[in-house]
């Protein structure tokens, strides 16, 4: 179940960060919870509707996306991935290159996985800018 759990969540996560490369801001919202808190490098923390209405008017676009996974953590109805974002972006205007830490929940609902949480960190300048091979963990209660 972990393994099967963890794979479906990667192909997700693949999907989420595809959606926003491309500007499709339809299949990254039907992934993404309703309460979404979605918390940028920037330290602003944006709902689901106030992050699709700054991608909708441009605010945010996102030119190339990498996110490799360092690691996973499944618990009943929750799962945890560590890993990091590494983007050309422009943010307002301004053109950014992030490599951030970064930790995403996903919750599992009657319509499936959702992305409930994502939080970006820029990594410290001493940090290995290479991903990880991925682990998997599984909580128990």
């Amino acid at each position: 179940m972990t393994s099967d759990t963890a794979a479906i969540i990667t192909e997700l996560e693949d999907r989420r960060f595809a959606a926003v490369e491309q500007g499709d801001y339809g299949a990254f919202a039907a992934l993404a919870h309703p309460d979404l808190v979605y918390a940028h490098s920037s330290g602003v923390v944006d709902t689901l509707d106030s992050y699709l209405a700054k991608c909708d008017s441009g605010f945010y676009v996102y030119h190339r996306v990498e996110h490799p996974i360092d690691r996973i953590v499944v618990a009943p109805g929750t799962v945890v991935v560590v890993g990091e974002m590494h983007a050309d972006i422009t943010a307002g205007g301004v053109s950014k290159h992030l490599a951030n830490c970064s930790v995403a929940v996903w919750t599992q609902t009657e319509d499936g996985w959702r992305l409930l949480s994502f939080q970006g960190t820029p990594l410290p300048a001493s940090a290995p800018a290479q991903p990880q091979a991925a682990a998997t963990s599984a909580v128990s209660q």
